[in-house]
């Protein structure tokens, strides 16, 4: 069974196989999840956020443990969350570089506001 899995904000699709992690989905699709450890879930660094989990293979007590309480938020780790069935939207944080030019450039903005 196929799994049509979207990557927001970048609107990329892929089709993939039931079994396919995230991780390897966005691989597959070109899109880049960064990662440490190879996707063991000990780095914690392939956090995305799935509204619906319809279309996900149940967590395991190995994420639930890493996430503690996350998942609450739609948070799941990348490298274990298993794709089953049907269409998944997976959204992407923003880009830590790009995230962090962005909060110096709106503080550069309010302090030239002040003067």
């Amino acid at each position: 069974m196929d799994v049509q899995v979207t990557f927001e904000p970048l609107a990329r699709k892929v089709k993939v196989r039931s079994g396919t992690t995230v991780l390897q989905a966005a691989r597959r699709a070109g899109v880049a999840i960064v990662t440490r450890c190879g996707g063991n879930a000990s780095c914690f660094m392939c956090k995305v956020h799935i509204e619906d989990w319809t279309g996900l293979a149940p967590m395991k007590e190995n994420e639930r443990r890493k996430l503690s309480g996350l998942e609450q938020t739609g948070t799941r780790l990348a490298c274990q969350t298993v794709l089953q069935e049907g269409q998944v939207v997976i959204q992407l944080p923003p880009d830590p570089l790009r995230a962090a030019i962005a909060k110096q450039l709106a503080q550069r903005q309010e302090e030239d506001t002040l003067w």
